[in-house]
């Protein structure tokens, strides 16, 4: 019974518990949720009390900012709201804002020393700089350079460097010409070049880790012609050409072919033993055999270009030609194999707090660099829009005149001088008469001082000519009998063209002889001209021969050899002519001789020959008047000392003259006996030795 009450009391007693389970669980989750409810409410108002602090704050400061004017923070860094408009506007975004919209909005902003003036300044620099390198090219290459320098390349070189490369990377084509822009700046800032060098180094030994072969053939193509320009030493060469041969491959061949190539010429001037290994290597590898035949094919092409004296890949194209030997800087320790930074921040923008006294110390730089350009460029910008215009529609640089200063600008570019040669040779190209370009080239230089140009054009372009066109004598005729000047002009431009007549080939110096002859036909100039030839073996060229014969030869064809010879004759002309038919030393004589008697007009040199015949005996006279003065002068002496003792003599007269009566018959009687015998004898030597004795006794 105990066992039965007991069992029967006990699940009472566990629903009892499970109750008071439940109650407590019931209790610990409304105790829970009623803590959650607690920390949400006190985390809501304490959140709505410090909105309203905040509020209250907010209100005091715009109350405050409302009462009080802002201090003027002067460099500041703080962007408004209309400086990020034109920092966006400046970086291009995506959305489209016309130029005088962004020009408006970059007006705004006044204070160079904040850091959104900066940015657009940097932004305006770079846009210049690509601009310049893009449009650079062979022909302009003189022109951009200046418009470089104008811009702050200190300060943007990094923008220079990295434009430059990727225009290089882009168009392999130019890079000689974007090596000589390179090559320039060089010369004046060596920092701009050795960090092209460093950069075009890191970025080849990148390509060749990553096997990249067509940035490796751009790398090299770029440092050759940067050696062609003596920005890179020949160190830096060799030691690339020995990377890529050390352990050759289709493309490390490949492409060190392409690299000797384009260096070659210089290399084998600067380096004569290394261009020798050089090629002994390529040989070797061509003996292996071990490489692509392809490649073999590209080594032979190499051997005969080096048989060439690498004719189709000269070092220096002619127009980029612009750095003297003394001016390069070659930086030889830009090496292959050390480490070197290429300063990446350069490309990136930075805030300057001194950039108004950067500017400054470059445009004193800028005016050291270019002297002439800068005092220009101030001008320029104190003329007006209209003048401007006016003179770059008249050709861009004449002499003119400022309204404030009165100071002259001078035009070295020559622009003007260009223009005018362009217009002459339109003019005479153009025209169906000479009558007609006498008259447009009369009206064409009405200025004075532009007619030696005009003759010097006339001459240039009668010698470009095939063969002599009649037209330019008879212009060249027409335009000294009208005016005066053009006879000295044309007088000018003969002794300029005999005196650099070695330059030029035998086509333009036949058609410039009879130009010449032309005129000097029709008498339309003077005839002294012939003063400037001096006819013989020292100071004549095989050109000035060629000259001198082609010049008569047409003039005897004109004249005819009778009238020529009359006027060489000429007594007018007789200094005109000295030095071409010299008389001065027979050496010459026979030389001028030989010259006319080879052409044909052996005619011309009667007198010449005449003197040369009488040189002997003019020589003989001269002698002869010579020893006949001497005589003279020795008779003269002995009649002095004569004098001299006739009148010791005459003291003694008195007391000597019986002896001398009774000498005088002897000797009459001696002379009487002497022409007996010398009557007697019948050689002339007898009659010379009876004189002699007569004269002795008579004595």
């Amino acid at each position: 019974r105990l066992l039965w009450r007991w069992l029967r009391a006990r699940p009472s007693s566990m629903a009892r518990n499970s109750k008071r389970s439940d109650s407590d669980s019931e209790s610990s989750d409304s105790a829970s949720s009623a803590s959650s409810v607690e920390q949400k409410e006190s985390a809501r108002e304490s959140e709505r009390k410090n909105t309203k602090k905040r509020g209250r704050e907010n209100g005091g400061d715009e109350a405050a900012s409302a009462k009080k004017p802002k201090p003027d923070t002067g460099a500041s860094t703080r962007i408004t709201k209309a400086e990020e408009n034109a920092i966006a506007a400046s970086r291009g975004g995506g959305v489209y804002i016309p130029p005088f919209k962004l020009k408006r909005m970059q007006q705004q902003i006044t204070d160079k020393k904040t850091k959104a003036f900066q940015r657009i300044h940097w932004d305006a620099l770079r846009k210049s700089i690509n601009g310049l390198i893009n449009k650079v090219n062979t022909a302009n290459i003189k022109m951009i350079v200046p418009e470089l320098f104008n811009e702050n390349v200190v300060r943007g070189r990094g923008l220079l460097v990295r434009a430059a490369m990727k225009a290089q990377m882009a168009s392999p084509n130019f890079t000689h010409v974007y090596a000589a822009l390179i090559a320039v700046v060089n010369t004046k800032m060596p920092e701009i070049g050795e960090l092209c060098l460093k950069r075009v180094v890191m970025q080849f030994r990148r390509a060749y880790r990553r096997n990249d072969k067509l940035i490796c053939l751009a790398c090299t193509k770029f440092l050759a012609h940067l050696f062609n320009q003596g920005v890179a030493h020949e160190l830096l060469v060799l030691q690339l050409t020995h990377l890529l041969l050390e352990k050759p491959t289709d493309d490390s061949v490949e492409v060190a072919v392409d690299f000797v190539k384009e260096c070659g010429l210089a290399l084998k001037d600067a380096s004569a033993k290394g261009m020798h290994v050089i090629m002994e290597r390529f040989r070797t590898i061509l003996h292996e055999g071990e490489i692509d035949k392809r490649v073999q094919y590209m080594i032979e092409g190499l051997f005969a270009v080096r048989k060439t004296n690498f004719a189709d890949y000269p070092s220096i194209v002619e127009e980029l030609d612009l750095v003297e030997e003394d001016d390069q800087i070659p930086h030889d320790s830009v090496t292959l194999s050390g480490k070197h930074d290429v300063q990446r921040t350069l490309d990136i923008f930075k805030f300057d707090p001194q950039f108004e006294e950067n500017e400054k110390q470059y445009d004193e730089i800028r005016r050291e660099i270019m002297p002439e350009s800068s005092d220009d460029e101030d001008e320029s910008d104190d003329d007006g829009p209209d003048e401007s215009e006016s003179s770059d529609e008249e050709g861009g640089g004449a002499d003119m005149a400022t309204e404030e200063g009165g100071m002259k600008i001078l035009d070295l570019t020559e622009a003007e001088t260009i223009n005018l040669r362009r217009k002459i040779y339109l003019a005479i190209m153009s025209s169906l008469s000479f009558e007609e370009i006498v008259h447009k080239l009369l009206k064409m230089c009405h200025k004075p001082g532009l007619e030696g140009e005009l003759c010097n054009m006339l001459i240039e372009c009668c010698s470009q000519e095939r063969t002599y066109i009649k037209t330019y004598g008879e212009v060249g005729q027409r335009l000294c009998m009208l005016q005066d000047i053009y006879i000295e002009c044309f007088d000018e431009s003969f002794a300029h063209q005999y005196a650099t007549i070695h330059r030029y080939e035998t086509n333009k110096l036949r058609n410039i002889a009879k130009f010449f002859a032309h005129i000097l036909q029709h008498d339309a100039f003077d005839w002294n001209v012939m003063s400037y030839i001096h006819l013989n073996e020292v100071d004549t060229t095989s050109s000035s021969r060629i000259f001198i014969k082609i010049l008569f030869q047409e003039l005897s064809e004109l004249m005819g050899l009778a009238k020529l010879k009359s006027r060489c004759d000429d007594p007018l002309y007789v200094e005109a002519f000295a030095n071409l038919f010299p008389t001065d030393n027979p050496k010459n004589t026979r030389f001028a001789i030989n010259f006319f008697t080879s052409i044909g007009l052996g005619g011309l040199t009667d007198g010449l020959r005449q003197h040369l015949k009488n040189l002997p005996k003019r020589i003989m006279m001269q002698q002869q008047d010579i020893s006949d003065s001497d005589s003279d002068s020795s008779s003269d002496s002995e009649s002095d000392s004569d004098s001299s003792s006739d009148s010791d003599s005459d003291s003694d007269s008195d007391s000597d003259s019986s002896s001398d009566s009774d000498s005088s018959d002897s000797d009459s009687s001696d002379s009487d006996s002497s022409d007996s015998d010398s009557s007697d004898s019948d050689s002339s030597d007898s009659d010379s030795s009876s004189s002699s004795s007569s004269s002795s006794d008579s004595d």
